[in-house]
C-alpha cells in the first residue's frame, strides 16, 4: 500500500489504450498539499500574516504517506476500502466487456486483455485519488479551525489547483464556507489568492 505516481486517466477501448492529458493523476498535487498542511498547522496570533517559503524541499513518496497518516489516522482504511473498490469496478468492466453484444470475440478479448493490463495501473490512479481527497479535508479542517482568513500562493497551476479544490471542499460542507479566488499580479508577480469570506 504506496503513494506513487502512475500518470493520466487511461481511455481504454478495444482498439488500444490511450491517455486523456486533462486528467492528470491526483499524486502530483500531495507534495504542494503536504506543504500547505505543514504550512497552516501552527498557534496563530490575531492580525498577524504569516508567510512559507514555497519552495521547501520535494518530499519522498514515502515522507508524503506518513505526513498524511499524521494527519489522517485512518488513511490507511480508506485506501484499503477504496482499493476494494476500485476491483470490483474493474471486474465489473471486464464482465460488461465479456457480456458486450456489439464486438466480435476477438475484439472482446482485446477490450478485456487491455482492462486487465491497466488494472494495477487504475488501482494506483484511484488510490492517489482517495490521499488527495484526504488531504483536502485535512487543509479544509485546518482552514476552520484557525479561521484563516485567507491564503496567497505564486499563480503555479498546481497551486491554483490545490486552492480550487479546497475551495470546493469548503462549499460543500453541511453548513457551507463561502470563498472566493482570485488571480491578480502584485509587484510584477502573479498570485492566487483564496478568500473566505463567510463562516455562516
Amino acid at each position: 500500500m504506496r503513494l506513487k505516481y502512475v500518470g493520466p486517466k487511461p481511455i481504454i477501448s478495444h482498439t488500444g489504450i490511450e491517455f486523456d492529458q486533462n486528467k492528470e493523476d491526483k499524486f502530483i498535487y500531495l507534495n504542494i498539499i503536504v506543504q500547505f498542511i505543514k504550512a497552516l498547522d501552527h498557534e496563530y496570533i490575531d492580525n498577524k500574516v504569516y508567510s512559507f517559503d514555497t519552495n521547501s524541499q520535494r518530499l519522498s513518496n514515502d515522507e508524503i504517506f506518513q505526513e498524511l497518516d499524521k494527519y489522517c489516522p485512518d488513511i490507511k482504511e480508506l485506501i484499503y476500502s477504496e482499493d476494494i473498490n476500485i476491483e470490483d469496478e474493474i471486474d465489473h468492466n471486464i464482465q460488461r466487456a465479456h457480456d458486450n453484444q456489439v464486438l466480435s470475440e476477438t475484439d472482446k478479448k482485446v477490450l478485456e486483455n487491455n482492462i486487465m493490463i491497466m488494472r494495477d495501473y487504475m488501482i494506483q490512479r484511484a488510490i492517489n485519488k482517495k490521499a488527495y481527497y484526504c488531504a483536502i479535508g485535512i487543509l479544509s479542517n485546518l482552514v476552520k479551525k484557525d479561521n484563516i482568513d485567507y491564503i496567497i500562493t505564486p499563480m503555479y497551476q498546481k497551486f491554483a489547483h490545490v486552492l480550487h479544490s479546497l475551495q470546493g471542499y469548503l462549499q460543500s460542507q453541511k453548513v457551507p464556507i463561502d470563498t472566493k479566488l482570485e488571480i491578480y499580479q502584485e509587484n510584477g508577480k502573479l498570485l492566487v489568492k483564496l478568500d473566505v469570506i463567510n463562516r455562516h
